[in-house]
């Protein structure tokens, strides 16, 4: 069985989605706080409420998305498929 090679790509080993998602969650967090303390009350649960659904789409593309990695595998394999005619 061969060893898998190392990712020529930095973001497949998670690095930087994985700090792309600290420094934006703390960035929604910091927001979310602030309202909190400047907002009037009345305002305060639909800005809340947008801040919390953009920190689940953080967390959201965090763990589901495809890294560059893996787009540019999909895109080498439609392009050969493409190339070959492809199945119609």
């Amino acid at each position: 069985m061969t060893e898998p090679t190392s990712s020529p790509l930095a973001e497949g080993r998670w690095l930087w989605r994985r700090l792309y998602a600290f420094l934006a969650s703390c960035a929604l967090l910091w927001l979310l706080a602030n309202a909190i303390d400047r907002i009037e009350p009345e305002d305060l649960p639909p800005i809340a409420s947008g801040l919390m659904g953009l920190l689940a789409l953080t967390v959201i593309l965090y763990l589901v998305a495809p890294t560059a990695q893996q787009l540019m595998v999909l895109v080498a394999d439609l392009r050969s498929h493409r190339i070959r005619g492809g199945a119609r």
